[in-house]
């Protein structure tokens, strides 16, 4: 039995803690403290790679951490699941390098910020989906699942006319039924190996060296960042310069991605068969 639990405690405690942050900014103490309730819920869901019991092996499948890719092309990702205060400063950054990247857009910020969809995809940059209500996806059968993926799929497409294929499960929470109902309806998961924690509001430096620096920055990975988060506007420009001075190029996930004929390792890499 292989477990990774060190790595899944702290990517859910990290995504958890930002909508935490967030609920009691807006919502106040008592739905951050329900927020957090639920959060601890998911401890019970670890990155177990594969179970062994009494002879019988049962394959845990694995979203998208990161591409193997003999190219030095490496995307870096947002996910907007409240506010667009920095939005349109991210995209004028971008815009400035000729970088392209990929936004996971929950429902709901589809519905508050629709003219922001339309700009990020008239700019190039991939459209990707982060769910409807941002529910733990793990707890939900896979009608739920496909229901969660399946409105701001439709909302974009009347927004922008855009299919969108690339999927993000809230608080990176997923387990196999996610995983194969996400496939099941055209959609390739789609986690991280490097992640920012521009979250945590440490400052653009420390954004900065913590993606540059990374332990698992390489060709193939895939960044994590947030459009809400305070400092992450301010990092960027820096945080390009920095990895292309490292000699990576950016592109958008969906250029990234195989699209066919791969199989996933045991750390979540998607390889060529």
């Amino acid at each position: 039995m292989e477990f990774d639990m060190k790595e899944v405690y702290k990517t859910i405690l990290q995504n958890a803690k930002i909508h935490i942050k967030e609920r009691v900014n807006r919502k106040g103490v008592i739905a951050g403290a329900l927020l957090l309730l639920f959060a601890a819920g998911i401890l019970s869901t670890p990155r177990i790679i594969s179970v062994t019991t009494g002879g019988n092996v049962s394959k845990k499948e694995l979203p998208i951490y990161c591409v193997q890719t003999d190219k030095p092309q490496i995307a870096l990702s947002f996910d907007a699941a409240w506010g667009n205060e920095d939005t349109q400063r991210i995209l004028d950054t971008l815009a400035k390098y000729n970088v392209k990247v990929t936004f996971f857009m929950t429902g709901g910020w589809i519905e508050s910020y629709p003219e922001d969809v339309k700009k990020i995809a008239a700019a190039g940059h991939d459209l990707g989906n982060h769910s409807q209500n941002h529910k733990q996806m793990s707890q939900l059968s896979k009608a739920e699942c496909i229901e969660e993926i399946q409105k701001p799929h439709d909302l974009v497409k009347q927004l922008t006319g855009i299919d969108m294929f690339l999927f993000r499960p809230p608080y990176g929470d997923y387990n196999n039924n996610l995983v194969k109902a996400t496939y099941e309806i055209k959609y390739y998961p789609i986690q991280w190996d490097v992640d920012s924690l521009d979250w945590k509001d440490y400052g653009a430096t420390d954004i900065v060296n913590r993606v540059v620096n990374h332990k698992n920055l390489g060709n193939g990975s895939i960044i994590l960042c947030h459009n809400g988060a305070k400092y992450t506007a301010d990092a960027l420009d820096s945080m390009i310069t920095g990895l292309q001075d490292k000699g990576f190029e950016l592109v958008p996930i969906s250029q990234l991605i195989l699209k066919d004929n791969f199989y996933m390792n045991h750390e979540g890499r998607q390889c060529v068969k």
